[in-house]
């Protein structure tokens, strides 16, 4: 009962929902994912936990940048289920999509940011920082 209350819970917020469709075909740090969703980090913080904690993401420490994805192929059999059931209702719906849209802009603009600056694969919170111009919105 107790990982069908968690799963639940955590499925019942729109940000945390827009988090798991993002994370369907890209890892994200947390600054990414505050970024993106233009919320406050410990916001962030907040309900990458409460996702955490129902087993619908995982979490890897590399550097000083948490980064967040989808769980594997053995996952955890409800979290798993819950996944597809959002895949299939909202993979085409217009949020989820100017989302994606988002977030590959913001990809692009960390990509241009970071650029020459080592290849241990870690980005600068400055690129999050940047202005974002009408079109981006």
């Amino acid at each position: 009962m107790f990982d069908f209350l968690n799963i639940t819970k955590a499925l019942t917020d729109e940000n945390r929902v827009r988090i798991l469709m993002a994370l369907r075909r890209r890892e994200l740090c947390v600054c990414q994912t505050t970024a993106f969703l233009d919320l406050a980090p410990s916001t962030t913080s907040k309900h990458l936990s409460v996702l955490r904690q129902a087993r619908l993401i995982e979490g890897k420490k590399r550097g000083k940048w948490v980064y967040y994805r989808l769980p594997g192929e053995g996952c955890f059999a409800p979290a798993r289920d819950a996944l597809a059931f959002l895949e299939r209702h909202l993979a085409c719906h217009p949020l989820i999509l100017r989302d994606e849209e988002r977030l590959l802009k913001l990809m692009e603009r960390e990509d241009l940011f970071c650029a020459g600056m080592g290849e241990d694969g870690l980005h600068s919170i400055g690129v999050h920082l940047l202005e974002e111009s009408d079109e981006d919105k």
